[in-house]
């Protein structure tokens, strides 16, 4: 269920900023991505499993959020994490 090491560093690699960038919102908001991705097909098998929603809920929050903050604060950005992700069809 969880990101390996090395598909993380693929994805922060992909993502960064700069060489070194782990904490802005695109590296962020991609690591979430990821991990819902791979709780959502996590439910397609084992849909009573309501203490891992409860955590899915909480990451689609949380995304929500930083996703909120980067179009606040850089409109170009966001636009491209969106296409990037694929996210808001």
């Amino acid at each position: 269920m969880s990101v390996t090491a090395e598909k993380k560093q693929e994805i922060i690699n992909d993502n960064a900023q700069n060489p070194g960038d782990t904490g802005s919102p695109e590296v962020q908001v991609a690591i979430l991505t990821e991990r819902i991705r791979n709780l959502t097909e996590h439910f397609k098998e084992h849909h009573k499993d309501n203490h891992s929603r409860r955590g899915l809920l909480m990451m689609v929050n949380q995304r929500r959020s930083l996703l909120a903050y980067l179009k606040k604060k850089d409109v170009a950005r966001y636009n491209n994490l969106i296409q990037k992700l694929g996210l808001r069809k």
